[in-house]
């Protein structure tokens, strides 16, 4: 009797954490406005490479509304990456700022 209960506490106990997992990886993230998201591009250059994984994952943050920010991939443009040592990099108010940032310290930054 008691090990019926073991391996059915032991399967509650499984499923929890596959269900906990499978929920906090595809949990979707709320899309940016665009109005926010066009702030953000007007007042920003994104430096961004081919192959950066980071780059990649500070784009998909915008999802559809990447297309109003200010992006330059350096791998296709490196003359107009001069002086930027890595990516992605931010220029806001002619300040870098290296690495991935969220939206609230891109809003912070910008000011939107």
């Amino acid at each position: 009797m008691k090990k019926k209960y073991k391996g059915l506490i032991t399967l509650i106990i499984i499923l929890v954490i596959t269900a906990i997992i499978y929920f906090s990886s595809n949990k979707q993230q709320e899309e940016i406005s665009e109005t926010l998201a066009k702030c953000i591009g007007e007042k920003s250059i994104l430096y961004v490479q081919l192959g950066c994984s980071h780059c990649k994952v500070q784009e998909e943050m915008f999802g559809s509304q990447i297309k109003y920010l200010n992006v330059i991939d350096c791998f296709y443009f490196p003359e107009k990456c001069e002086g930027i040592t890595a990516t992605p990099t931010w220029v806001i108010n002619e300040e870098k700022y290296i690495g991935k940032k969220s939206i609230e310290e891109l809003k912070e930054l910008t000011g939107c």
